[in-house]
């Protein structure tokens, strides 16, 4: 895997810190807020790009004002995007940070969920080795497909609202996916023994993201964990889970172990709760050496 095609959602978010979450008809003043580049896909390939990966993005932006600034702030990041554009608003994302680190968010689906079936055409399958995206949109199904085709691996994170109906409803997907993400609320949403299931239905690996326990690897015969850092100073955690993806990703894709590649996943993620806002955090692969470094002395 060297080249790594994130397909999917990108917002325009803005991050509060509270005090509390307001009561009804309560005025609360916070104490400060950021603005900026969001999106379950968005997130983990600015991950992956900071992580020195070859990172390619498929999305869809709208016609206002934000949407030329997330374009803008996309193209800064160093990541080849390709976006096409709906007449409409970009999804936008309020999210409410209380004071150790929780979160409450709002979410206006814009037109910027997922990209429709004619916008795959935009693809360059020559150059794509591997596919990521957390299934938002029914043209994954053409896109997963396209993906067996054309011999590119791919990947999942999966999200309780992209499966309403239960997690067969991702069957196509799940099925020869290189490697599916599921963390507490969509094993929860999977139900008792959403490892199993998944590799039951045809997931070659499996990680589980634990949040402050760090994560789990499992293809079904061998497994390993990885715990978080000591020490950790955590301000926010919106978009650490999409920081893991998009560093473990961008790990096997310099050929590292996956053991080695989760390890700096994880610590990647935990490094990313240090800032408010999803993407405000995100280490860079020098950034990340250089932590690592100072937690061996």
């Amino acid at each position: 895997m060297n080249r790594i095609l994130f397909v999917g959602d990108i917002s325009w978010d803005m991050s509060f810190l509270t005090p509390r979450v307001p009561g009804p008809d309560e005025k609360v003043h916070v104490d400060g807020f950021v603005e900026g580049l969001g999106g379950v896909a968005c997130n983990a390939a600015v991950a992956a790009a900071r992580a020195d990966a070859q990172v390619l993005f498929l999305g869809v932006c709208g016609t206002d004002i934000l949407s030329q600034g997330a374009s803008d702030a996309l193209a800064a990041s160093g990541i080849e995007a390709h976006l096409a554009t709906r007449d409409g608003s970009i999804c936008r994302v309020v999210t409410m940070i209380e004071g150790h680190g929780e979160k409450r968010l709002l979410l206006y689906p814009g037109v910027s969920l997922y990209p429709a079936e004619r916008d795959l055409e935009m693809i360059d399958w020559d150059r794509v080795d591997h596919v990521h995206t957390a299934v938002y949109g029914t043209s994954a199904r053409s896109l997963i497909a396209a993906a067996r085709l054309k011999g590119a691996t791919w990947s999942l994170d999966l999200e309780p609202s992209t499966f309403p109906g239960g997690i067969a409803d991702l069957d196509y997907a799940i099925d020869g996916a290189a490697l599916v993400i599921v963390n507490d609320r969509a094993a929860e949403a999977i139900g008792e023994g959403a490892v199993a299931t998944l590799l039951s239905m045809g997931a070659k690996t499996v990680i589980r993201s634990r949040g402050p326990e760090g994560a789990t690897w499992t293809d079904g015969r061998d497994s390993f964990s990885v715990p978080v850092p000591d020490d950790l100073d955590i301000v926010d955690t919106t978009g650490a889970g999409d920081c893991l993806a998009g560093w473990y990703l961008a790990g096997l894709s310099k050929d590292l172990s996956p053991k080695h590649a989760l390890t700096d996943a994880v610590h990647a993620a935990s490094l990313s709760c240090r800032a408010v806002g999803a993407q405000a955090g995100y280490p860079t692969q020098q950034e990340l050496d250089n932590k690592k470094g100072t937690d061996r002395q």
